[in-house]
């Protein structure tokens, strides 16, 4: 019987890892769809990022209590999933609590420390489910999140309180089964909060408690496993990426605008046509209409992105009724980079499915109510950055399509002209000293 439980746990974690594995893959491929951008200078600037940001979630401490509770719950599973070590060592050995003879004294110590933090995690997370359902703050009931993104962050939370409950309740049934002298449950000491909960677990028989204990151990790592394969579909995925989105996060004063060389140039040759080549091969596009045009960081951003509407409370457009909302542009970027990505998969290389980001999935109107402020940028926890994506779709409906309002092609009529925004002769321009 043992034996064949270890067959069963190996060809669980085998499949598990495999399935995340190929949906990992499928993500990079899908990232490296985007142009080429290098971002690896300032290294030690990038470490200091990803540690301030990602890892001590600097942003988030503008509101210092929710930080508090979100550091709580992130830390917890992080740290108590190390746990989930040992699990996977039993399972493949068919030992039971292999660390004890190497840790010692100290393992009662660390699953104390476990305990508390799955407690934290427990509390935290039905705080955070108040806030979405109950108390229902603005930016978790926008219609951005209508449907499966809304069902998501409730799925998560839950899980993780069903998790942490088993693994209290496994630590419990473990006491009690130790006070017993029961077979294979090693001496551990007594731990804080399951021993609180051991007592209920006394007038059961033996063979009851060692079920019930079993069954915790067994729906614990099969939830870890599970947990694990939902991520990469879930914006969870922001738990593993927020930490490259931080490293490779662009280093630049936020708001400056990368020019297309080829729009400089022709500048500079109506200024200077001598200057002209004339084999200069014309550029392929301006700006983005679909993902293929996006940088790989921009790609990248779209999976990093937590769904949390920090981005969109911030965006003036948004809090004066326009329909722009940064955090709907990201996630209609991942939605059309996933199609795009099915795609690829189903047909060996991308076939033309008539569509595109622009228009289709994000909408003339939204583009136009960006005011080009960084709010968003700002207030992004894990430095994404929507206006990036806003202003390539901007370049690409202007330069692209020449859609623009009539006011701004005035303005850009008199910027190539009279080489600035109004309407007078560069020549004219110094006049009005002529009143001084």
């Amino acid at each position: 019987m043992a034996i064949l439980q270890q067959i069963l746990f190996l060809v669980l974690t085998g499949v598990s890892i495999w399935l995340f594995s190929k949906k990992a893959g499928e993500i990079k491929r899908n990232v490296f769809l985007g142009l080429p951008e290098t971002l690896n200078d300032q290294p030690s600037l990038r470490w200091k990022n990803l540690f301030l940001l990602a890892l001590g979630q600097k942003k988030m401490f503008k509101n210092p209590l929710v930080a508090v509770m979100h550091l709580f719950v992130y830390v917890g599973f992080v740290i108590i999933n190390m746990e989930v070590l040992e699990i996977v060592l039993d399972g493949l050995l068919g030992t039971h609590r292999l660390f004890i003879p190497f840790l010692g004294s100290l393992y009662n110590w660390l699953l104390d420390a476990f305990e508390f933090l799955a407690v934290s995690v427990i509390f935290f997370c039905v705080i955070f489910l108040i806030r979405r359902n109950v108390l229902k703050l603005k930016r978790f009931v926008s219609k951005d999140l209508n449907g499966w993104p809304r069902s998501d962050a409730n799925y998560i939370l839950v899980t993780e309180i069903v998790l942490m409950s088993l693994f209290l309740t496994m630590n419990a049934c473990d006491l009690t089964l130790q006070s017993h002298g029961s077979e294979h449950y090693h001496q551990t000491g007594q731990f804080f909060f399951s021993g609180i909960i051991s007592p209920l677990f006394a007038g059961l028989n033996e063979s009851t408690i060692i079920a019930i204990e079993r069954s915790c151990w067994w729906l614990h790592i099969v939830g870890i496993f599970s947990f694990l394969n939902y991520l990469p579909y879930s914006k969870h995925l922001h738990i593993l990426l927020a930490f490259p989105n931080a490293y490779y996060a662009r280093l630049e004063p936020m708001g400056k605008m990368k020019n297309m060389p080829s729009v400089q140039n022709e500048v500079l040759y109506a200024m200077q046509p001598e200057l002209a080549p004339t084999d200069a091969p014309p550029p392929a596009r301006f700006g983005a209409k679909d993902v293929f045009d996006l940088s790989w960081k921009s790609l990248l951003d779209a999976y990093s992105c937590t769904e949390c509407g920090r981005c969109t409370a911030a965006c003036p457009a948004n809090t004066t009724g326009k329909i722009l909302s940064p955090r709907k542009i990201m996630m209609s970027t991942r939605d059309r980079l996933e199609l795009v990505g099915k795609n690829i998969t189903l047909n060996k290389a991308f076939v033309d499915d008539q569509k595109s980001l622009l228009h289709d999935y994000i909408s003339v109107e939204e583009l136009r109510a960006c005011t080009t402020c960084n709010a968003c940028v700002e207030a992004c926890p894990v430095s994404i950055s929507p206006l990036n994506i806003i202003a390539e779709l901007r370049r690409s409906l202007i330069m692209e399509e020449s859609n623009a309002p009539q006011e701004w092609n005035g303005t850009f009529s008199n910027i190539e002209n009279n080489f600035a925004p109004w309407k007078f002769s560069p020549d004219d321009r110094d006049l009005w000293t002529a009143e001084m």
